[in-house]
C-alpha cells in the first residue's frame, strides 16, 4: 500500500528542511540512487521498523531489507546503552585472551635472563647457544602461520565460546609441559605444539568481534582489547622477578616455575571461558528479541552473520580471488619482519646500559608498555573520529620507526639507542590496533571474513619467524646490518599501505563519510539507511582479480 503522496518525507537526501524533516513521520516510496560520497543519504526517524508497503529501498545503497529492515527500532540512547552491555559481556573476556596469550608467548625472551650466570640459567640446563635459543621462536610461527587460517574455519561451526576455550586450554596444558624439557630439542618440541595450539586465537577473536560490531566500531574496541595485551610485559617482568627468587624450591628452577605456573592460570581461564563468552547475537539469552534484531540489522551488509552457513568453499574462493587480501597480506608481512627484530634487540641495549640483573632490566621494560598503551589510546580515539583516513595513522608510524631505525643504524650512543629502542617497539605495537579496522572493512559473509581474517594475520606472521634470523650473533654488538635490513623492509611496508589505500579508498572514504552521518542523524533522531558497499569497482579499477 502506498503512503499519502501530500505526507513529506521522513527517509531523503541528507538536505531536506530540518523543521519539516525532523517532524513528520510517513515515508517516501520513490527516492534517487544515494551516492554516499556525494552525500546523497536516506534516513528513518528511530524507533520504527522498515517495512516493505511504507518505502521502496530498491535505490538505497547498500541496504538490504530482509538483513535491516529492524536498523531503526532503537533509539539513540537505547543504542549506545546496548553497545556499552555488550562491551562489558565480550571485551573483558576478549581483552584477558590477549593478555594470557602475549604472557605466555612472551615468557621465553624472560626465561632466558632468569637466574642468569648460574646452572639453573635455562640456556646452560638444555645447553644452548643464543642462536640456538633465538630458534624457539621461528619453530613456534611455523606452525602457528600454517594453521591459523584453517583454525578460524572452525570458529562458527563449533561456536566461538568452545573453539576459543580448547584453543587457550590445550596451549595452557603445552606451556606447562615446557616444565618438563631436559633438553633443546625437548624445547623446540614444546614451542611448535605452542604455535599450533595457539594458532587460530586472535584472528578468531577479530572474527568474533565482526558479528557484533560495525567496523568503524571496532577501533574503540581494539584500544580495550590491545592496551590490556600491552601490559604483558609489564606482568610477565613481574612473574619472571618473582619465579627468579624461587628457583630451586621444589627441585625446579625459576624458568620451570614460570612456565608451570603460567600453564595452569591459563587452563583454568580456557574453561571459564567456554561457560562465560557470548556466541553470537541470536544466541545471547541477555538480549531480548527486539535487540537481537537490531544488533544484525545495522551491521553492514558484507558482515558475518550466525544465519548464514557454516562453511561455504565458494567464498574462500572469491576472497583468494581478492587483490585486497593479498595487499594487506603484504603489508603485514613486511612490517612484522622489518619491526619483529626489537623484540630480541631492547635486552642487548639494556645490557649494554649496565642493567644485567633481571629486577633491573625488567624496569626498563615498563616504559615500553607505557608508552605503547599512551599510543594507542590517543592516536586510537584520534582515528575513531572519522576526521582523517585511517590509513594515515599506520603510515605515520612507520615514518617515525624509520627515523628510530635511522638512530639504531648509526648508533649515536647507548642512551639515544635505548631511547630509540623504546619509541619503535612502542609505536609498532600501536600498528596493529590501527590497521585491523581498515582491514576488517573489506572482509565479506561468514566463510570469507573468517578466512580473509585469518590468512592475513597468519600469514602476515612471517616475521616471527625471519625478524629473529636477521638480528644474529655475528652482527652484535651494534647490529648494523640487521638494522639496515630492517628500514629496508619498513620502506617497503610504507609503500605496500599506499598501494592498499589507493584499492581501497572509496570503502575506506564512505566508511568515514558514513560514520559522520550517522552521529549527525542520531542528534536528529534518525537513523541512516545506507551503507557500504564493498564489492562495487573502485574508479578507474577493480578490487578482484
Amino acid at each position: 500500500m502506498a503512503p499519502d503522496p501530500d505526507v513529506s518525507e521522513n527517509i531523503g537526501r541528507s538536505s531536506p528542511e530540518p523543521s519539516e524533516y525532523r517532524t513528520k513521520e510517513a515515508i517516501s516510496t520513490a527516492v534517487e540512487a544515494s551516492n554516499i560520497h556525494n552525500g546523497e543519504l536516506h534516513y528513518i526517524r528511530r524507533g520504527q521498523e522498515v517495512t516493505d508497503d511504507t518505502l521502496s529501498t530498491d535505490s538505497i545503497e547498500g541496504y538490504e531489507a530482509e538483513q535491516m529492515k529492524a536498523r531503526a527500532l532503537l533509539k539513540y540512547e537505547e543504542e549506545k546503552n546496548l553497545l556499552r552491555r555488550i562491551d562489558w559481556h565480550l571485551m573483558p573476556l576478549l581483552s584477558i585472551c590477549f593478555l594470557l596469550k602475549n604472557v605466555d608467548y612472551s615468557n621465553v625472551s624472560n626465561a632466558k635472563i632468569m637466574n642468569s650466570g648460574t646452572h639453573q640459567n635455562i640456556l646452560k640446563q638444555l645447553d644452548m647457544t643464543a642462536n640456538e635459543f633465538n630458534f624457539v621462536s621461528t619453530i613456534y610461527y611455523i606452525p602457528y602461520i600454517i594453521a591459523e587460517a584453517p583454525s578460524n574455519l572452525f570458529v562458527k561451526r563449533m561456536l566461538p565460546s568452545r573453539w576459543l576455550s580448547r584453543i587457550i586450554v590445550t596451549w595452557g596444558a603445552t606451556l606447562c609441559c615446557h616444565a618438563a624439557v631436559k633438553s633443546k630439542e625437548g624445547l623446540y618440541a614444546a614451542r611448535f605444539f605452542l604455535g599450533l595450539f595457539e594458532a587460530g586465537l586472535f584472528p578468531g577473536v577479530i572474527l568474533q568481534l565482526c558479528y557484533w560490531y560495525r567496523p568503524d566500531e571496532m577501533s574503540k574496541r581494539l584500544l580495550y582489547f590491545y592496551i590490556l595485551g600491552n601490559f604483558s610485559t609489564v606482568i610477565s617482568g613481574v612473574l619472571a622477578y618473582a619465579f627468579d627468587g624461587v628457583s630451586g624450591k621444589g627441585d625446579l628452577s625459576g624458568w620451570q616455575w614460570l612456565f608451570l605456573v603460567e600453564g595452569i592460570v591459563t587452563v583454568v581461564f580456557g574453561i571459564a571461558l567456554w561457560l562465560l563468552l557470548p556466541d553470537f547475537p541470536p544466541t545471547a539469552k541477555w538480549l531480548t528479541e527486539k535487540e537481537k534484531a537490531f544488533i544484525q540489522a545495522r551491521l553492514p551488509s558484507n558482515a558475518p552473520r550466525e544465519s548464514e552457513s557454516n562453511f561455504s568453499f565458494r567464498e574462500i574462493l572469491v576472497s583468494l580471488k581478492d587483490i585486497r587480501m593479498w595487499l594487506f597480506t603484504l603489508c603485514w608481512a613486511t612490517f612484522t619482519v622489518g619491526t619483529f627484530g626489537l623484540t630480541f634487540y631492547q635486552p642487548t641495549v639494556i645490557a649494554n646500559l649496565g642493567f644485567t640483573s633481571i629486577n633491573k632490566s625488567q624496569l626498563l621494560n615498563i616504559p615500553t608498555a607505557f608508552l605503547t598503551v599512551a599510543i594507542i589510546g590517543i592516536f586510537g580515539l584520534w582515528a575513531d573520529t572519522a576526521r582523517l583516513p585511517r590509513p594515515l595513522f599506520p603510515l605515520c608510524f612507520m615514518i617515525v620507526i624509520l627515523a628510530c631505525y635511522s638512530v639504531l643504524y648509526t648508533f649515536p650512543n647507548t642512551g639515544g639507542v635505548y631511547a630509540a629502542t623504546i619509541i619503535a617497539s612502542s609505536v609498532a605495537s600501536a600498528w596493529y590496533p590501527m590497521m585491523w579496522p581498515w582491514r576488517v572493512q573489506t572482509t565479506s559473509r561468514a566463510t570469507g571474513s573468517a578466512f580473509s581474517i585469518g590468512f592475513v594475520n597468519s600469514y602476515g606472521q612471517i616475521g616471527g619467524a625471519l625478524g629473529p634470523q636477521i638480528f644474529r650473533s655475528q652482527y652484535a654488538p651494534r647490529y648494523t646490518v640487521s638494522f639496515a635490513i630492517a628500514m629496508a623492509l619498513v620502506g617497503v611496508a610504507i609503500g605496500m599501505n599506499l598501494v592498499t589505500w589507493w584499492v581501497t579508498r572509496r570503502t575506506e572514504r564512505d566508511t568515514r563519510v558514513l560514520k559522520l552521518a550517522r552521529l549527525r542523524a542520531a542528534g536528529r533522531g534518525e537513523a541512516v539507511l545506507d551503507d557500504v558497499v564493498i564489492d562495487r569497482k573502485e574508479k578507474g579499477g577493480n578490487a578482484v582479480f
